[in-house]
């Protein structure tokens, strides 16, 4: 450790004191601080009076409570009060008040509101004690008597409930009207391919728990330190469920440990934890347990139908794509999962049908590309299907329909470099050397299998606030309420405020996670740089242009003749670019000027009178090598080429570790992760790390990453697009993929497991 430390001490050529550019590698300026321990999590805040709440989950999936006994828990020392729907402070009853700013239709689940029992594992007690051992503890002694009704939690025998959504989610567009006469080319279509497809649930599993820290103050105020991917949001949350002016209430998430969509929406511990903090008139802490983190939202267990039909030549002539996914019977989640089959191929006849099954399940949320990650995989693997029916090579497919404008809408792309993917990706994998027939390759008892595909992802704007304090040291403070989980938000926006003001990049210092700073958009979606990144931009430029104005009055300045577009800002100066002598250091303006700080505020609100003239996306194209062992049925990805294009990159070096990461993703959605429920319980079972299976540095091997050269002024004003979700998208289809070839044997559910590969399917 003390090596590290001293590392990272050390000045590098990535963390340096020189200017830092975007689009080069930097570390993370919060790197030291995570491996050091010096980063605190929401559950790392401490508090002089701090009691701990346990969480009693129920054992029914659904039903009435006639009774609950807490006695037994009140009994144990320490504990200080066990909270049920019976004992609880007010809290509101419209649903208004508990819709979040991502909540879908209908009516949000309200912990602790009433005694009807939705889903198994929902919240019904809080045990509240002087420790977490004791609280703990007696959680276990709390009993419930509960008039079980039936349920219903299995997806396949329900899907003739089936319904269209309700439209109402942020970034969630139905499905487009039909284009062309989709079952007439179908049937008239020589070369055709018809594939079901099943995704099974996949659970969050981020290394911290979620956990929230409510420190009460003397004067009532809450401080809460709440693990989100929007500290405003849970403000806004916290102060409609309680009725609390959000003057009373501050939310900080200063270090998430992943979250991965699963933060979007604020979690039950939030609400438990100010509840027990209002009952009690003191500092509580909420930390879920790990078995407890499979009792919220998850990706949705889906079912797929996708037909493709075709020229002999490869010209597709239809494209119909069918989803059906499991939703809460109180909320209809939502997502895009068919669209995307209707922006990636030029066709003329293109079909596209989502609905949703009402469960007994917890409400459905966004886990990492949501709806892509589903979506896109079905129609990658249908393309490779149709790739063999042609005897065509899969990428040749895929080149063969290219579209340079959107299929289903008719409009131009804002860019568009999916072509360069393709082409540079092949050749780093060495696609051109690739038989097309399966099982061509094999070395000792494993098959070896090529497999492609394409990922495609929206590139997102959204508004934002940031602010700007150039202080007289020569040091700037740039803030924005954004989020960092893992990302490097903290890093990429003291990048561009380094940049744009001409300064190293310990001279920056780039403030989040906070509910009282400039607003920011909930972090999700890959639409953190775009828009903060913007924001940031822009407030620096206002910073600019004041300070620039400060430099003409000074006397003797050897800018007071120049215009604005005539200077830089570069090495802690202002500058003429033409003249480079003729510096101004940004210091001594502002003391020359008698400043003690500059401060400048900024707007950034997307152009959507112009962006609504195109579709903005994301690309990529992927590549997979697997290894088959035919006797055992294992599987191994040893290599993966990911070629991306997402505008500009403002880090390469955190930019590849989004994508490598989302690679591993891909890898455990293809051959890893499923919840497993009992639906006689309806209840998911292999709750742990145990039992719930993700890839480990044995399943991954080499990895390379290309970012194609993009960019963007339609998306945002840096020309970047957003690197978060596209790597995940398209790997489990080119693994899938990859195993045909490998064994001709066409795998069409995740996860791929030994004994789907023994077996043939599906």
């Amino acid at each position: 450790m003390t090596d590290l430390i001293e590392a990272l001490q050390a000045p590098t050529a990535d963390r340096g004191t020189g200017p830092v550019r975007t689009g080069t590698p930097v570390s993370r300026v919060d790197g030291r601080a995570k491996v050091t321990g010096q980063a605190k999590y929401a559950a790392e805040h401490p508090a002089p009076d701090l009691a701990y709440g346990v969480v009693v989950s129920s054992p029914a999936a659904k039903g009435t409570i006639r009774s609950i006994d807490t006695r037994a828990a009140l009994a144990v020392e320490g504990v200080v009060e066990v909270l049920t729907h019976l004992n609880r402070p007010k809290i509101r009853s419209f649903d208004i008040a508990y819709k979040d700013m991502t909540a879908p239709a209908g009516s949000p689940f309200r912990p602790l509101y009433d005694g009807h029992v939705m889903y198994s594992g929902q919240p019904l007690a809080l045990v509240v004690a002087e420790t977490f051992e004791a609280a703990r503890y007696a959680a276990s002694l709390v009993t419930f008597d509960i008039d079980v009704e039936p349920h219903g939690t299995k997806l396949s025998a329900n899907l003739d409930r089936a319904y269209k959504p309700k439209p109402l989610k942020a970034g969630f567009e139905p499905p487009p009207d039909e284009k062309g006469n989709t079952d007439a080319a179908f049937d008239a279509a020589p070369v055709k391919v018809d594939a079901e497809f099943y995704s099974g649930v996949e659970h969050h599993n981020p290394m911290e728990l979620f956990a929230s820290t409510v420190i009460r103050g003397d004067d009532g105020h809450l401080t809460i330190y709440d693990k989100t991917q929007s500290s405003q949001n849970s403000r806004w949350y916290v102060s409609h469920v309680f009725g609390l002016s959000k003057s009373k209430v501050t939310v900080r998430n200063t270090y998430v440990g992943g979250a991965f969509g699963s933060g979007l929406r604020p979690q039950y511990q939030l609400t438990l934890a100010v509840m027990a903090a209002l009952h009690l008139k003191r500092s509580v802490r909420v930390v879920l347990t790990r078995q407890q983190m499979f009792t919220f939202g998850h990706r949705p267990e889906t079912v797929q139908r996708v037909k493709l039909a075709a020229e002999r030549d490869g010209t597709l002539r239809a494209i119909w794509h069918q989803a059906i996914a499991e939703t809460s019977p109180i909320e209809d989640y939502v997502e895009v999962v068919v669209n995307w089959s209707g922006l990636l191929y030029a066709c003329d006849n293109i079909k596209l049908d989502y609905k949703l099954v009402k469960l007994d399940q917890y409400t459905p949320i966004d886990m990492r590309a949501p709806g892509a990650a589903h979506g896109v995989h079905a129609l990658e693997v249908a393309m490779d299907e149709l790739a063999y029916e042609l005897k065509m090579d899969p990428l040749a497919l895929r080149l063969k329909n290219y579209a340079d404008r959107v299929p289903i809408e008719d409009k131009p792309y804002s860019s568009k470099e999916l072509r360069a993917c393709y082409e540079l990706g092949a050749k780093k994998f060495g696609w051109e050397g690739r038989p097309l027939e399966p099982r061509s390759m094999r070395e000792g008892t494993e098959f070896i299998g090529w497999g492609m595909a394409t990922g495609v992802w929206d590139a997102m704007q959204m508004f934002a606030r940031a602010s700007a304090v150039l202080h007289a040291d020569g040091k700037l403070v740039v803030s924005s309420a954004a989020t960092d989980i893992g990302t490097g938000t903290y890093t990429v926006m003291a990048m561009i405020a380094a940049e744009a003001m001409g300064l190293p990049l310990e001279d920056v210092t780039f403030q989040l996670g906070d509910s009282t700073l400039p607003v920011a958009p909930i972090e999700g979606g890959s639409s953190h740089v775009t828009t903060v990144g913007s924001a940031v931009a822009g407030v620096c430029e206002k910073l600019q242009k004041t300070l620039f104005k400060h430099a003409q009055k000074l006397r003797g300045s050897p800018l007071a003749e120049a215009k604005f577009k005539d200077v830089e800002f570069a090495g802690g100066t202002i500058r003429l670019k033409h003249r480079q002598e003729a510096a101004l250091p940004l210091t001594a303006i502002l003391n020359d000027s008698g400043v003690v700080k500059l401060e400048e505020k900024y707007l950034m609100l997307p152009n959507m009178l112009k962006q609504r003239k195109f579709r903005r996306l994301v690309h990529s194209a992927v590549f997979v090598e697997v290894r088959v062992d035919e006797q055992t049925g294992m599987v191994r990805v040893t290599r993966v080429t990911s070629a991306i294009a997402a505008g500009r990159i403002m880090n390469t070096k955190t930019a590849t570790s989004q994508i490598t990461g989302g690679i591993v993703w891909g890898i455990s959605q293809a051959l890893h992760e499923e919840s497993y429920a009992d639906h006689r319980l309806g209840r998911f079972m292999n709750h742990n790390y145990a039992e719930y299976h993700v890839p480990v540095n044995a399943d991954i091997h080499a990895m390379d990453v290309i970012f194609v050269e993009e960019d963007d002024r339609i998306v945002s004003r840096l020309g970047a697009k957003g690197v978060g979700e596209i790597g995940l998208v398209g790997v489990a289809a080119a693994v899938s993929n990859a195993i045909w070839h490998a064994t001709g044997k066409r795998l069409r559910s995740t996860p791929m497991t030994p004994d789907k590969v023994l077996g043939g399917g599906p």
